[in-house]
């Protein structure tokens, strides 16, 4: 039998993790939730997170959520043992490609004893990798006391462990869409498509921008610059040169970096000042008919609906009534 589709506030609603919404907040509550109610998921995480053969006991720690200490600031998460100095654990979370200043994680260390300190963790969690992190800033240590990066991503992988209970199992699947659904900063509901130009011009020694999206399925910008680039990730990317549309690509994962060098050989291997998006392109959708880019100047950069890129005639003509449409709306 088919399941009805459940909406809140005109969105869908995947899991029952999304009842409590999509605020940095609500991500820390679900999984300060998920933690203590599936003690095998907070045991992959915490061997994930904490020294190998370190010995810690389940059933003698507490989760607890948003704790606030007076100049200790406030926690998201703490994994703590409620007896003992055995396991001491803050956790940082942020949305998006963030992560926590010093001045911020430095607020914490007093909430740690004294002693044992190689037993003490902080754990920043973002959307961001572990080396887009370091190489942000991220320190390896505050004050004596080790900091980890982990991403959104890796937990949701912890999610695929299929061990526990079937409840525990039915919680992490809940969990795992809860966090596809906002995590990434994609609107996967949204049919809105970036149009880029693409030139001749080469990127790196022997390498071109058509090479990088038409060889390496690739393509990559500036993070959010003053030259009005994006700084959420857009769910469609399309690409035009010749002076028509080329091809719509869906981008199917997004990560934000500085070394060039990592996912392209031809660059040198250092870090760059700015950070910057690189994509991973779908298959092409191609139109049907020749669409011309139109009215639109130069290199311009526009927003246009997907239905209407591939039905219009021009570029701007499918970016004119989109707006339209949308104000309609």
């Amino acid at each position: 039998m088919k399941i009805p589709e459940l909406r809140l506030h005109n969105r869908n609603i995947e899991s029952i993790f999304s009842l409590l919404g999509e605020k940095e907040n609500d991500i820390t509550y679900s999984l300060g939730w998920a933690f203590s109610r599936s003690p095998h998921f907070l045991q992959l995480f915490l061997k994930k997170i904490l020294p190998p053969n370190l010995y810690f006991n389940i059933e003698e720690l507490e989760i607890v959520l948003q704790e606030h200490k007076g100049e200790a600031g406030i926690t998201d998460i703490e994994i703590r043992e409620i007896s003992g100095t055995n396991v001491h654990v803050i956790i940082e979370a942020k949305r998006g490609w963030s992560f926590p200043s010093l001045d911020q994680l430095e607020k914490y260390v007093p909430r740690f004893r004294n002693t044992n300190r190689d037993l003490y963790l902080i754990v920043t969690m973002s959307e961001c990798s572990e080396e887009y992190a370091r190489a942000s800033g991220l320190p390896t240590k505050v004050n004596g006391i080790a900091v980890k990066h982990i991403s959104w991503s890796e937990i949701s992988s912890l999610c695929n462990s299929g061990v526990g209970s079937h409840a525990e199992k039915r919680l992490m699947r809940e969990l795992k869409n809860y966090l596809a659904t906002i995590v990434n900063m994609q609107k996967q509901d949204s049919n809105w498509v970036y149009v880029v130009s693409l030139g001749n011009q080469e990127c790196a020694p022997g390498l071109t921008f058509k090479q990088v999206v038409n060889e390496r399925k690739r393509y990559f910008h500036p993070y959010g610059s003053g030259e009005r680039w994006p700084k959420e990730p857009p769910n469609y990317i399309g690409f035009r040169y010749d002076g028509i549309l080329q091809s719509i690509h869906h981008i199917e994962s997004a990560e934000l970096f500085k070394n060039f060098h990592l996912h392209f050989p031809e660059y040198p291997d250092e870090i760059e000042d700015g950070a910057r998006y690189l994509y991973k392109l779908g298959p092409a959708i191609r139109p049907l008919h020749e669409v011309k880019a139109g009215a639109i100047v130069r290199s311009l950069r526009v927003w246009a609906m997907l239905d209407l890129l591939l039905t219009c005639q021009t570029i701007s003509e499918a970016r004119d009534k989109s707006y339209k449409r949308l104000e309609q709306i």
